[in-house]
C-alpha cells in the first residue's frame, strides 16, 4: 500500500512538473516577442525584465533553449547582481560582526576583572548571569583580558634619552700594531656629555684585569652622576 501510494505521489508531482515546464515553455517566447513589440527606437530591457530572467534561470532548467534577446551570460550576471543588492538590502540596518555589548556591561566585566584577579572567564560569566546579565563566554574572555593588558614599556631608545646623563657606558676595541700584535683597549664613557671617564691598553684581557679597570674608574666611591 506505502508503494502505491509513492508512486501516485511521484506521478502527481511528474505531472505537475511537466505542466510548469510546458507553461514556461509557452511564457518565455511570448515575454520576449512583448519586449520587441514596445515603442522604442532600441532595446532595452527593463529592471522587471531582468528580474523574471534572473528568476527563470533558477527555477527552469532548459531556460537557455528560449532565450534569445541576449547572452546567456548576461542573465548568470544579472542573478548575481540581483542577490547582491537583496543582501545589501538585508544588511543595511546592521552593523557587521556580532553586536556589541552595552558600555555599562563592558565596564563591569573590567570592574570584575581587575578587583578579582584569580577570577576566570566561567566565574565571571556566572556572576553576570547571576545579575541577569546575558553574554558569551567568548565576549568575557575578551573583555577580561583587556583589564589584564599593561600599558606598554618605553623602548630601550627612549629609556636611554632619558637617563643619558645617569649612564656610564664600557666596551673593549682592538689595536693592531706594526709588529702585527693585537693590542685591547678598555674603556668607560659617560653618555650624557660623551666624556671618557676611564680607559687602560691591554694584550692580554682577563676578569682580573677588567675588574681593576672598573675599581680604577670609581675610586672612592665616584659613580655616574
Amino acid at each position: 500500500m506505502f508503494a502505491s501510494i509513492g508512486s501516485v505521489c511521484s506521478c502527481i508531482r511528474r505531472v505537475f512538473a511537466d505542466r510548469a515546464d510546458l507553461l514556461l515553455e509557452i511564457y518565455a517566447p511570448r515575454h520576449q516577442l512583448a519586449v520587441y513589440q514596445r515603442q522604442e527606437a532600441r532595446l532595452r530591457l527593463r529592471e522587471r525584465d531582468r528580474f523574471i530572467w534572473a528568476l527563470l534561470s533558477r527555477l527552469w532548467p532548459r531556460w537557455r533553449r528560449a532565450l534569445v534577446i541576449v547572452q546567456p551570460d548576461t542573465v548568470v550576471r544579472w542573478h548575481h547582481r540581483a542577490w547582491r543588492r537583496y543582501w545589501s538590502f538585508k544588511s543595511r540596518h546592521r552593523s557587521p560582526g556580532r553586536p556589541r555589548i552595552s558600555a555599562e556591561l563592558r565596564e563591569l566585566i573590567l570592574c570584575m576583572a581587575k578587583e578579582n584577579a584569580f577570577w576566570g572567564t566561567k566565574r565571571i560569566r556566572g556572576e553576570l548571569l547571576a545579575l541577569g546579565f546575558e553574554v558569551g563566554a567568548e565576549t568575557v574572555r575578551r573583555y577580561r583580558l583587556q583589564a589584564d593588558r599593561r600599558p606598554p614599556s618605553q623602548t630601550w631608545r627612549t629609556f636611554l634619552a632619558n637617563h643619558a646623563t645617569h649612564i656610564w657606558a664600557c666596551d673593549f676595541f682592538t689595536v693592531h700594531t706594526l709588529n702585527f700584535k693585537t693590542l685591547y683597549v678598555f674603556f668607560f664613557i659617560e653618555h650624557g656629555q660623551r666624556a671618557i671617564v676611564h680607559f687602560n691598553v691591554t694584550r692580554h684581557p682577563t676578569a682580573e684585569w677588567t675588574w681593576q679597570q672598573l675599581i680604577a674608574a670609581t675610586p672612592w666611591g665616584k659613580q655616574p652622576s
